[in-house]
């Protein structure tokens, strides 16, 4: 038994919980993957896998023997890929998931960049709205607002996400401005359905923390189509500023409710753990952290301003 490959095999099945994923990572059959996993339960003489006709589960001395598995793979791959190259250059294809929200706009400078810096990696990036699990579905790094759901994944906060009501002058002129959160509710109101805290908004304020659920007359998981909705005057709506700041700034829309400025999320990279090592990947996120290290640069004008905290 090659007791390193049924260690590769085990970490792969715990962290897909499919053999058949598993056996696709690492580009050999399902049968491969279940002799391996066989022969390191033979050889430590215990179950690793509750297993059944629909799913596969890690038994309890699976689950202690993955967290030092998984530290091991980890490590002896990133050793691996330091030796083939001594200079440490970074090569390979990232296979990448992304938020359109930052993808349209923003990346593009970003990813040309990188490619004049770092010819030898190749890109797959995948734009979507969808909340992924990278190891389930194959990504290295999936760019996304929501916190890692499995121990297995490891985050790494890239910026803030920062949010504001606003309407065109003309939708205010016929309609009011909201002075309160409150007031929300007595407008028509378009609202991105992707957020982490789904249909629970909150706003803060020194008098305290203010809950609103509001019903949002329009959703939509595009925060474009919500702009340019919104900018034909038949709606407020909320952005976040990564999308809404040239419109603020050109004064097509208004910011509304300043004084209450809502919970920001936490922009990140989420990759699995046994990928941290990994040269590629690391200078990809490495790239983007140090590029977004102060307030990212549409952010800057707003808080000169005083519109966003």
């Amino acid at each position: 038994m090659d007791q390193l490959l049924s260690i590769e095999a085990f970490v792969r099945v715990a962290e897909t919980g499919n053999f058949a994923r598993a056996a696709k990572q690492l580009c050999v059959t399902r049968s491969v993957v279940t002799h391996r996993i066989q022969q390191l339960e033979a050889f430590i003489k215990a179950p690793l896998f509750h297993r059944s006709t629909r799913h596969v589960r890690l038994s309890e001395i699976g689950t202690n023997y993955y967290r030092e598995c998984a530290d091991m793979v980890a490590g002896f791959n990133a050793l691996t890929e330091q030796m083939r190259d001594q200079r440490a250059k970074p090569v390979g294809k990232l296979r990448v998931q992304m938020l359109p929200g930052f993808a349209i706009n923003h990346f593009g400078k970003l990813l040309a960049e990188f490619t004049t810096l770092y010819p030898d990696i190749e890109l797959d990036v995948i734009v979507n709205d969808r909340v992924v699990d990278p190891i389930e579905e194959g990504f290295d790094i999936a760019f996304q607002m929501f916190a890692p759901q499995a121990e297995a994944l490891i985050e790494r906060k890239l910026f803030s996400v920062r949010r504001l009501f606003l309407a065109t002058p003309g939708y205010l002129e016929l309609n009011g401005v909201p002075k309160h959160p409150e007031d929300l509710l007595n407008h028509c109101i378009a609202l991105y359905e992707g957020y982490p805290t789904r249909n629970r908004w909150h706003f803060h304020h020194c008098s305290g923390v203010i809950e609103l659920s509001l019903p949002g007359h329009i959703r939509s998981n595009s925060v474009h189509l919500l702009r340019d909705y919104a900018l034909t005057g038949e709606a407020l709506v909320c952005l976040p500023t990564l999308v809404a700041s040239p419109d603020l700034l050109s004064g097509r829309m208004v910011p509304l409710l300043t004084d209450y400025p809502l919970t920001s999320f936490n922009f990140s990279a989420v990759f699995p753990a046994t990928q941290r090592n990994a040269l590629k990947v690391r200078t990809l996120i490495d790239f983007l952290v140090e590029r977004m290290a102060d307030d990212p640069f549409w952010d800057k004008p707003l808080l000169e301003k005083g519109w966003i905290r």
